[in-house]
């Protein structure tokens, strides 16, 4: 039996299943093993790069395992079955079997097309942005919700999830009351009515309600087969309409109906408002038809790829519904006069001399109609019933489109409801939170919604109701473009969507025209959703609820998000390192903190003058500079002490940095090794504070400050600058130009949280790196190169991180050059202890004197890993010579297990005649997911 406590690990066995030696080598193993486990949890450190044989897994398999989210046994839908079928069956409403003929007959066949093409500009822009938020990363379930909540905050999306919920709900019983209507209609032209018109409404909506709340509580593939069958009927009454155009009886004359007639084409083109109407309020009547395309994204957590689904579905249910609307309009309008008699005797016997209708020219006579008609487009809303070849079906689509609405409405709200309360932002409805069976179905969410929907269904009259309804769709939409703005504006890192089809300004607009909409439909409606909004929003500030532990929206403004670097540089002077500081606030610029630390060392009194002078003169220049950037002065008595204050006080509040970003110490085999043991402390106190570290190296160096004049600005020196000064120089500003088209070459080598994939990303954000192409490296086995190319590809589309090209290193293990190990030995040569040459006595004085020194032993153990760094440095010099930066996994020894200059010697052998090359290691907090 194994216990476990914290990193101590206790073995009771039994002794009489082993022998004595055989249960000491058991327990010796397995302590082992467990330790390594233990300390692999416990650790604040980052681990060491890699393991003794120096093969390690892949980035792309570390990060998968920690990412990939568990669907085991869950029913999903494709793209067709989720989104594509459910949208469209949500946009072809009850409006385009009973209202869009009249809509013609009153606007004319161009602005019809006008109003179509208005309502499809606002959907079409929502739906871009729904795709944009959908493929920023993984989606879970609770559709508009979830969408606003993760991009706005808990304030917005419980606001919209709340009303967006209750509106779906309250659409049900709209569906199904213009369901009960229609039926209750043929009940009343067969004299069968049950007690009276509105009774009947309620008795056939109670029942048929109740119907769709047992397919509903079914399960989603129940609801999704019966989704199927109603689209068919609507398809084929779809098809029963287009058919019957093209047969024009002559028992349909009388009522308008002629068939394709270039004379009504030319009549019904211009419009025709009567009864007060107007363009904008024939528009507030159609829009409703034009809401639904939610639908799909309603279900995000049962589709099986949402950030494919969502785009692909969204957008081709709104081409094919707007082309089917539009076509509709056009043959109606081209077959259908406005107003008809319907009587037979109005036939044209003689020629009239003053035939100006298109009616009259077809030889009848509707002229009467001016004291009113029961047909044509005005007057009679059962046109397409007329028109079809066989008018029950288009009963039948009817039926479809409102039962196939009012089911994917009952399904809606309760999904919706559920990621709602999950949350807990409003802890009241807790409750409603769990779900049941394999796909977490929200019974309690149904139970819910059916109790409002039968509530309003008893009501029987909804057209108070319906606008409102139509506004909070309408904020909805409102939201989610606006949502696309802040995000793309706020240029946050975690925004990072695979569709790229749409524009931070566009969905702005899309923003704008859905406010626009709320208003032409209904003035006080809109006024009272926004007081509906605001006053939810309101509430979820001041209350501040507990949120729940999946809840991962940006909470706090552009520097608060976890996923940007909030830089500490150690510049020292922040004149003194243009390099250093240009590089960095090219990945910080606008997404991230940037402070610039510098250590003020020596007597007090002189110190403390010094850094009231620097921080106004730093301060000044770095405003001159156009630096956004904070000047952070600081006495310490050793460096070490200073970087310590600095990563513990810097910033203010939740603007902290969270990366330690150091110039690489060039000349660390001149100065004194205390100094160096002091630098390489600095990396061991930043992980244990969970900073993340970079190492920046240029070839030709950073510090510049002995070209620098009076004025701490660049000057060059009245003699010319030496051929080594004078590419010191050049090489200080070459961050400061236009990247050009080259390459962005990352070495991923272990998985840190993906802070070495992240810097690159927000380097190709920026205006003079955007055209810079990302390579990334990882090393793999040669028997597996495809294998693990595929595997990083498909992880880095999760990520959405784009890149050229991917190179899988099988040769990463092979043993170095002879020429370059001996380089190496050279090199560490005055570091080394040669205890093996001294005596025991005299070597163990020497080590504890200078603990920096390498010993044999510790050069024969890591033996491994120093060849590791050399054969790197051969790989990066083959493949990366002309790329314009090098970021690169930092490797990390534990803290006292390796000497001081034998690690520094593993940074100078890895990153020696190399483009500007940056060892990153990030803390392992993850900076990249799956998640939006």
């Amino acid at each position: 039996m194994v216990f476990v406590h914290g990193t101590n690990v206790f073995c009771i066995c039994h002794p009489s299943l082993l022998n004595r030696e055989e249960l000491s080598n058991a327990l010796s193993t397995l302590l082992i093993t467990l330790k390594k486990k233990i300390n692999f949890f416990f650790s604040k450190e980052p681990f060491e790069d890699g393991y003794a044989n120096g093969e390690e897994g892949t980035p792309a398999g570390e990060a998968a395992a920690t990412y990939t989210p568990d669907s085991k046994g869950v029913v999903k839908f494709g793209w067709i079955k989720g989104v594509l079928v459910r949208c469209m069956l949500n946009i072809w409403g009850v409006m385009l079997f009973i209202r869009l003929s009249w809509i013609v007959g009153q606007a004319g066949i161009g602005l019809s097309v006008l109003v179509i093409g208005m309502a499809t500009v606002v959907t079409t822009i929502t739906g871009l942005s729904t795709s944009a938020i959908a493929t920023n990363g993984f989606v879970r379930g609770g559709g508009a919700y979830y969408l606003i909540s993760r991009s706005l905050g808990p304030e917005f999306g419980g606001a919209i999830g709340l009303i967006f919920a209750f509106a779906n709900a309250v659409a049900v019983a709209m569906y199904v009351v213009g369901f009960a209507e229609t039926v209750v209609e043929l009940l009343k032209e067969n004299g069968t009515l049950m007690v009276d018109e509105m009774n009947d409404i309620r008795i056939i909506g109670a029942i048929t309600v109740v119907i769709l709340l047992g397919i509903s509580v079914a399960g989603m593939e129940w609801e999704a087969k019966a989704q199927i069958v109603l689209l068919v009927i609507l398809i084929l009454a779809i098809g029963d309409f287009v058919i019957g155009t093209f047969i024009p009886l002559d028992s349909k004359k009388p009522k308008g109906f002629f068939g394709y007639k270039a004379e009504i084409f030319m009549e019904n083109f211009g419009p025709d408002f009567r009864q007060e109407e107007t363009f904008f309020s024939v528009f507030a009547i159609f829009f409703p038809a034009a809401t639904g395309i939610l639908a799909g994204a309603n279900i995000s957590g049962d589709l099986a790829d949402p950030q494919s689904a969502i785009p692909k579905g969204t957008l081709l249910a709104i081409l094919i519904t707007t082309l089917v609307y539009v076509g509709i309009a056009v043959s109606v309008g081209s077959c259908v006069v406005r107003d008809a008699t319907g009587n037979f005797n109005n036939t044209i016997v003689t020629e009239l001399t003053n035939c100006t209708t298109a009616a009259c020219k077809l030889n009848y006579d509707f002229s009467s109609c001016q004291a009113g008609c029961q047909y044509g487009l005005m007057n009679n809303f059962q046109v397409m019933s007329m028109v079809s070849g066989f008018a029950p079906l288009i009963s039948a689509g009817i039926f479809s489109a409102t039962l196939s609405s009012a089911l994917a409405s009952l399904v809606s709200a309760p999904k919706i409801f559920q990621a709602l309360c999950k949350d807990n932002i409003y802890p009241g409805f807790q409750m409603f939170a769990k779900g049941y069976g394999k796909n977490n179905e929200p019974l309690r969410g149904y139970l819910l919604t059916f109790l409002i929907a039968l509530g309003f269904i008893l009501i029987a009259e909804l057209n108070v109701i319906a606008p409102i309804i139509s506004n909070f769709f309408l904020a909805s939409y409102a939201l989610i473009n606006f949502s696309v703005f802040h995000a793309s504006l706020a240029k946050s890192p975690g925004w990072r969507p695979a569709f790229k089809y749409y524009n931070m300004w566009i969905s702005l607009v899309g923003a704008i025209l859905c406010c626009i909409v709320m208003f032409v439909i209904n003035w006080w409606a809109a006024l009272l959703t926004y007081v509906i909004v605001l006053g939810l929003y309101i509430y979820v500030t001041y209350k501040k609820p507990g949120i729940g532990n999946e809840f991962q929206p940006f909470f706090f403004s552009l520097f608060l998000h976890n996923s940007r670097p909030q830089c500490l540089i150690m510049t020292g002077a922040p004149n003194a390192r243009p390099a250093l500081l240009h590089l960095v606030h090219a990945f910080t610029k606008n997404v991230g903190l940037m402070i610039c630390g510098h250590i003020h060392m020596g007597p007090r009194r002189q110190a403390m003058k010094e850094l009231s002078t620097d921080l106004a003169k730093y301060q000044r220049w770095l405003i001159k500079n156009k630096m956004k950037a904070f000047y952070a002065p600081v006495h310490a008595e050793d460096l070490r002490d200073g970087g310590q204050y600095l990563m513990q006080a810097a910033g203010l509040g939740r603007m902290r940095p969270n990366t330690l970003v150091v110039g690489f110490k060039k000349n660390w085999r001149q100065v004194d090794m205390r100094d160096v043991e002091t630098y390489i402390n600095l990396f061991h106190d930043a992980f244990d504070i969970q900073y993340g570290v970079v190492v920046i190296r240029l070839k030709e160096g950073l510090d510049i400050s002995h070209l620098q004049g009076q004025g701490n600005f660049y000057t060059k020196s009245q003699s010319p600058l030496n051929l080594a000064d004078q590419r010191l120089l050049d090489a200080s500003t070459q961050f400061q130009k236009k990247q050009g088209k080259s390459n962005i070459d990352v070495w991923w080598l272990f998985d840190d949280g993906g802070l070495t994939l992240l810097i690159p990303y927000l380097l190709t954000t920026k205006k003079k790196w955007k055209d810079c192409k990302i390579r990334v490296f990882i090393g793999g086995k040669i028997n597996r190169i495809d294998h693990d190319r595929r595997a990083m590809a498909t992880l880095l589309s999760k990520f959405r991180i784009d890149f050229s090209d991917i190179m899988v290193l099988g040769d990463i293990n092979t043993k170095p050059k002879k020429e370059n190990i001996a380089g190496f030995e050279e090199m560490i040569e005055p570091f080394r202890l040669h205890e093996d040459d001294k005596e025991q006595e005299v070597a163990d004085k020497m080590k504890e004197d200078e603990p920096w020194r390498i010993t044999d032993n510790e050069l024969e153990l890591y033996k491994t890993k120093t060849y590791r760094q050399i054969r790197l440095n051969e790989l990066l010099k083959e493949h990366s010579s002309t790329a314009n930066i090098i970021v690169m996994s930092l490797p990390v020894a534990r803290k006292g297990a390796v000497s001081s200059a034998l690690y520094m010697a593993w940074l100078e052998a890895l990153s020696k005649d190399l483009p500007p090359i940056l060892l990153v290691r990030g803390n392992h907090q993850s900076v990249l997911t799956f998640y939006s």
